[in-house]
């Protein structure tokens, strides 16, 4: 029996992958954290049955996280591939997760990879040619340059993904669907009233009145704590707004009264 799907596909997201992975384009998701981008990610491959392998981005990606390494155990030299290797020769599904976080050396060895030819020369492995099997298949992410760490990709590399789906923050009644996934507890109306709130500090943010920006994984973690028990004013403070005190007193006070207007005292 196949496990209930997590992700709500409201944007057609399912049917953009399809279409990509039946034509052999390669794909390009945006959007901010927490919007559901890995879930999809993670739900298409296993719906099509497909192997997966995965790399997060951050600035210590190095090369060798991509190609692999040589070896030394019991005085013989080997080579231990990479992820980006090991899916290529396995033809299945690879997911560059938050790929604009990556450094540029990290980047240029990805796009010899990602050309129309599929190949690439493993100088670290005295010039062996890799070619990808057939039917492989990349997805990458990239978030908002406004997120901290991210970098504007290079024209080359952006061309390598030409069809590019667009991941926002769903509309209320989706993600108030998309929490009662994940909650078993009779809150329907506290979890409308956090995702309210939750989309407030979003649009706050967005026009940069305040640091940050809550994600569905805060929406999900205010149903779930509500479960636990928790008053909403409580869980409304420890999952949305204590989080600003880091920024001071005045940013937390900005978020505390907006949590008071919804929540009372």
């Amino acid at each position: 029996m196949l496990a209930e799907s997590l992700y709500i596909d409201w944007n057609n997201s399912y049917e953009v992958l399809e279409k990509a992975y039946n034509s052999g384009l390669f794909v390009l998701i945006i959007g901010p954290k927490g919007t559901g981008k890995t879930t999809l990610v993670r739900e298409f491959a296993s719906k099509k049955g497909i192997k997966l392998e995965s790399i997060n981005f951050s600035l210590r990606t190095r090369e060798s996280h991509l190609v692999g390494s040589k070896t030394l155990e019991s005085g013989a030299i080997g080579f231990e591939e990479g992820v980006l290797v090991r899916s290529m020769k396995e033809g299945g599904m690879l997911y560059l997760d938050e790929i604009n976080s990556a450094e540029a050396d990290v980047l240029l060895r990805l796009d010899e990879a990602l050309d129309d030819r599929r190949q690439i020369v493993l100088k670290e492995s005295g010039g062996e040619l890799i070619e990808a099997s057939k039917g492989w298949f990349v997805v990458a992410t990239i978030n908002p340059l406004s997120h901290v760490g991210t970098k504007e990709l290079p024209p080359q590399l952006l061309s390598r993904f030409p069809v590019r789906i667009r991941l926002d923050y769903p509309p209320e009644e989706i993600e108030v669907e998309i929490v009662k996934k994940y909650v078993s507890g009779p809150h329907e109306k506290e979890i409308i009233q956090g995702i309210k709130l939750a989309n407030i500090l979003r649009q706050a943010a967005a026009v940069e009145e305040l640091y940050y920006s809550p994600s569905l994984r805060e929406t999900i973690a205010f149903g779930k704590i509500l479960d636990s028990g928790m008053k909403p004013r409580q869980a409304a403070d420890i999952v949305f707004a204590n989080v600003y005190s880091q920024w001071g007193n005045v940013e937390y006070q900005k978020v505390n009264d907006i949590v008071t207007s919804m929540f009372g005292n």
